[in-house]
Order: structure tokens, then C-alpha cells, then sequence
């Protein structure tokens, strides 16, 4: 949870007297809340409306009407003088982890989670230590500051030397899904909250990009998805892909809305904005949407042997 005393006194330390607040979500109806604390406190307070999907997608625009933007949720992805990163901390029940320990078969594994349960993975650490099972947390990245943390474009934290077997925890099918792809290990994924746990097959999710590639060549043109978000921008890599192919145009665009995307009439499209778009969101989008890896495949210049997860 945030400490709300806290953050009004780094708001003072800065000097500031006006604050953007930009919540995901998840903790979008806190912000009344909030916002109610800080006017007491004597700030001028604005909040974001628009839709928030990491630290890589800062308000900036609503940063314009304020000194200071405070962002929930996530940790700091590079730094911003005016931006404040505020991770929002969520205990974990440890003995949740003993409907997950059945699954494991390796009496060494790796750990990782979201920033909200990495401050805990110690603890989930010793917890299964005490068990008979030694636990390794992943290092830190540029991307990722928390030991453990993954993020859906950002598995560093899970490519841990000598581990063949990891431990997720968190919800949703995603970012497990992600790790195997991403290291080639056996993964085991927690619901801490349900409690529910499972051994974690990406094959079927291969299956289904594979048909999409095949779909896509028939295409008549391709739109190389460019977003201007902050931490999403990869001009360099869009350029480059545009390059292999003489049917394949830049869209730039800061939101990927699969209604645009139907006006343009484009055949299929390849994301190297947010990677989620590809592989969690293709059944909003009416065609195609392959990651850069995929593209690739698709131009012969890379084999589906070579197949990689797209990450930032």
C-alpha cells in the first residue's frame, strides 16, 4: 500500500504544488482517495484519465498541467526529473506455496514474480528452504530494478545459470507463459490468492502464432506498428523490419486501437510496441498482429527453429 505521509513529504521536498497523479487499472479507484489526502495537504491535484499499462506508458501530457507526476503501480523504467514512481506493495499468503510444491521436481529452483509480491520473495525463499527446496531469485536489469521481477516485454530476472525448473508467482497465464518461452524451462505458476497452481505448456500458444504467421503471409500489405509512448518506442527496430519488405509501411500511433487498425485495411500488422498486444490481446485485433520475431520468420531471414519470445 502507499504511504501517503510519505509521498506528501517527498512532494515537499521537491517543492512542488501541483501533482498529476496516473494510476493502472487496478488502482484507478484509489485515486479519489488519494487525490483527497494530497488537496488536504494544500496541492493542487489532477488526475490522468487515460488507460495506463506500465512505467513505460507515463501521462506526460497530463504532466503538462502539473510540477509533478506521480505514478502507482510500477517501478521506474529509466528516470524522468518530474516523475515520481510509487510500486504498490501486496503481501502474498506463504502458505499458498504449499499447493505449488507438489509440482516442482527439482530440488533447486528459480524465482519470480510482478513488483508487487518481489519485496516477499525472500521470504517465499526461506519459506521453501525450510521445505527441502533451494530457490534462486533472479538478478536485476535495466528494465526490471526489483530482484525477481519480470515484466511482459523484460524476462531477464528468470534467466537464472544452473536452474531447469521455475517458480511464478502471480496471476494470470501471461508472464509464466512468457518465462518458458523466454528460457526453455519447466515452469510451475502460483495464484497466491486462489491458490491455484499448474505446470505451465506454451506449445499450444506456439501452435496458434504459427498459424497466425501462415495467415499473415497472405497479406497483401503490412502496417509496422510504432508507438510513441515513452518506453514503448522502437523506431530503430520498426525501420528495420519496414526494410525487409517492399509491401511493409510505418503506422505510428500513440494508443493501438484495433478499430483504427480496421479503418487502415492493412492484411496484418507487426507490433513493436508494448509485446502484450501480440500475444495477449490478438483476439481484439480482426487480423494478424505478429511480433518482430515473427516477421522475421514470415520474410526468411529467421526459422521457426529460432523462435524467440519479443522482448524490450
Amino acid at each position: 500500500m502507499t504511504d501517503t505521509s510519505r509521498l506528501v513529504t517527498l512532494l515537499n521536498e521537491r517543492g512542488a504544488s501541483r501533482v498529476a497523479l496516473q494510476f493502472p487499472a487496478g488502482l484507478k479507484r484509489q485515486a479519489g482517495e488519494i487525490a483527497g489526502t494530497l488537496r488536504a495537504a494544500g496541492f493542487f491535484v489532477v488526475i490522468s484519465g487515460d488507460p495506463c499499462y506500465g512505467a513505460c506508458d507515463l501521462a506526460l501530457d497530463t504532466l503538462s498541467f502539473a510540477d509533478v507526476l506521480v505514478h502507482f503501480g510500477h517501478t521506474p523504467l529509466g528516470t524522468h526529473p518530474d516523475v515520481i514512481f510509487l510500486p504498490w506493495e501486496v503481501d502474498i499468503p506463504l502458505e499458498s506455496l504449499d499447493h505449488a510444491i507438489p509440482l516442482l521436481r527439482e530440488s533447486l529452483v528459480g524465482l519470480v514474480t510482478t513488483s508487487q509480491h518481489a519485496h516477499q520473495l525472500p521470504r517465499v525463499a526461506e519459506y521453501l528452504g525450510d521445505r527441502g527446496i533451494e530457490a534462486r531469485i533472479g538478478e536485476v536489469s535495466e528494465r526490471t530494478p526489483l530482484p525477481g521481477q519480470i515484466l511482459g516485454c523484460s524476462y531477464s530476472a528468470a534467466r537464472v545459470p544452473g536452474v531447469k525448473e521455475i517458480l511464478y508467482i502471480g496471476t494470470g497465464v501471461f508472464h509464466p507463459l512468457g518465462v518458458q518461452l523466454a528460457t526453455g524451462a519447466r515452469v510451475v505458476a502460483l495464484d497466491p490468492f486462489t491458490g491455484t497452481s499448474a505446470v505451465i505448456d506454451a506449445s499450444r500458444l506456439l501452435r496458434t502464432r504459427h498459424a497466425l504467421i501462415e495467415r499473415a503471409r497472405r497479406a497483401d500489405r503490412f502496417g509496422i506498428l510504432v508507438s510513441t509512448k515513452t518506453g514503448q518506442c522502437r523506431r530503430e527496430l520498426a525501420e528495420r523490419l519496414a526494410g525487409l519488405c517492399d509491401r511493409a509501411f510505418l503506422v505510428v500511433a500513440r494508443e493501438i486501437d484495433p478499430g483504427e487498425l480496421l479503418n487502415l485495411g492493412f492484411g496484418a500488422y507487426v507490433n513493436t510496441a508494448c509485446p502484450r498486444l501480440s500475444y495477449d490481446d490478438q483476439v481484439r485485433f480482426p487480423v494478424p498482429v505478429l511480433t518482430p520475431q515473427e516477421f522475421e520468420i514470415l520474410c526468411g531471414v529467421r526459422q521457426w527453429e529460432d523462435y524467440a519470445i519479443d522482448e524490450v
